[in-house]
């Protein structure tokens, strides 16, 4: 691979990485609900936090000390992509037979192997900068944009896609079908890669307590760094809460003869794509938002942010409504950049260096591992007592509650953190 075009190539990885990714996270919770799994959408949620807490580590292993990074991305996306397409053959052929365990036994080996390709993705493209004489901290986040770009355009093609019964990728099987054939696409592109070598032997390689985060733990001992993850947990309940359940919300509006017609709740995936273009436009804003207020008030903007996405949410509707559920996804993108960011950027400036990885794989361990899967678990329990098991279903109810979840957490964080510039830096 000539160097001049190392941009271009690794443009076209991110876009795929993430465009996998795309054709099912924000819009699986609709065609589960379709297919009965309604109360058990949380599950599958969760099972990607679940996941990510062991498979991103042993994956990491496995590329640090027998196979390189490039091919491990490709093995990944394989089994990943295969598993997917099942997934979606099986949903295509049972029809209104499916099965949830068939189903949801290959979603998981899906989701198992694509977890860990974010990271070794990451891991490939700042070795293939490297090697062509690029700075990764100046070249990479250019091109990382392009994931979330990828991530939009797989949205709105489920979105506006239909099959040959008529219904959108987005309520159907096709949405699987589309995320396993573009895995298979990059999994043959994966190995066109520059070589990420093992390190050798008298390099050493990280323990598995390393890889994942776990020696970082002895950081807990410092009070406001235990603080900081505590919290860290529980906003990451929130991340995959309006990824699972917004599209089916939306949706189920077109069963109220009112809205049945409206554009946003025939176009759910389209409306929610507005969450990923305001994230790729908040990132631009990080840097100098932190110099003006600094972590804390940037990490508490985010956490106050959350209480809009899910209170617009509850209030708004597809018809008059409509601008309440979009200021809902325009808001989502500083609630998930500033904190994710923000709270990377508080680990990196108060650990030592040779602590900064662990304790990087311990805020994304506590966010997206045990965050996300306890924070999926409760959304559940939550909208099945509000909507599937009620007898009057009632969505802005469980709107209410996660705004007011998400606002304890805020204040709470506000009365607790102190603000770094004021206590001692970590030894």
């Amino acid at each position: 691979m000539k160097n001049q075009n190392i941009t271009l190539r690794l443009i076209v990885m991110n876009f795929l990485q993430y465009a996998i990714w795309g054709a099912y996270l924000t819009s699986m919770g609709s065609f589960l609900a379709k297919s009965g799994f309604g109360p058990q959408i949380w599950l599958f949620f969760a099972t990607q936090g679940f996941v990510s807490i062991f498979m991103p580590a042993l994956m990491g292993i496995v590329a640090d000390k027998w196979i390189p990074a490039q091919k491990v991305l490709s093995l990944c996306h394989g089994i990943a992509g295969i598993s997917m397409l099942a997934a979606g053959f099986y949903a295509m052929t049972a029809g209104a037979g499916i099965q949830f365990g068939t189903f949801y036994a290959l979603y998981t080996l899906s989701v198992a192997f694509y977890m860990p390709t974010i990271a070794i993705s990451n891991s490939v493209a700042y070795n293939a900068l490297e090697v062509s004489g690029k700075d990764p901290v100046k070249d990479f986040p250019p091109i990382r944009v392009f994931g979330t770009v990828g991530f939009i355009c797989s949205m709105l093609f489920v979105n506006f896609m239909k099959g040959g019964d008529g219904i959108q990728f987005q309520h159907s099987y096709n949405q699987f079908l589309t995320s396993g054939i573009l895995g298979l696409v990059l999994c043959l592109y994966a190995l066109t890669m520059p070589n990420c070598p093992c390190k050798p032997k008298s390099a050493g390689t990280q323990s598995f307590a390393e890889a994942t985060g776990l020696s970082a733990f002895k950081l807990f001992k410092e009070g406001q760094f235990a603080v900081f993850f505590i919290f860290s947990m529980l906003l990451g309940a929130s991340l995959q809460i309006t990824n699972g359940y917004a599209n089916t919300f939306i949706t189920s509006f077109a069963d109220i003869p009112e809205y049945a017609n409206t554009w946003g709740a025939q176009n759910a995936n389209a409306l929610i794509s507005i969450s990923q273009i305001s994230e790729t436009l908040c990132i631009l804003l990080i840097p100098f938002c932190l110099k003006k207020f600094g972590i804390k008030k940037v990490m508490l903007i985010a956490m106050f942010a959350w209480v809009f996405r899910f209170g617009f949410f509850g209030l708004g509707n597809p018809g008059s409504g409509v601008w309440l559920f979009v200021l809902s996804c325009i808001v989502y993108g500083v609630a998930f950049d500033f904190f994710n960011i923000s709270g990377s950027l508080y680990v990196n400036e108060n650990t030592d260096k040779d602590m900064r990885s662990s304790a990087q794989g311990l805020f994304m361990l506590m966010t997206n591992g045990l965050g996300a899967s306890i924070g999926t678990w409760a959304a559940g329990k939550v909208v099945n007592h509000f909507v599937y098991n009620a007898a009057q279903p009632s969505w802005a109810s469980a709107w209410y509650v996660f705004a007011g979840y998400a606002l304890l957490v805020g204040i709470l964080f506000m009365i607790l953190f102190k603000d770094p510039q004021k206590h001692p830096k970590a030894a």
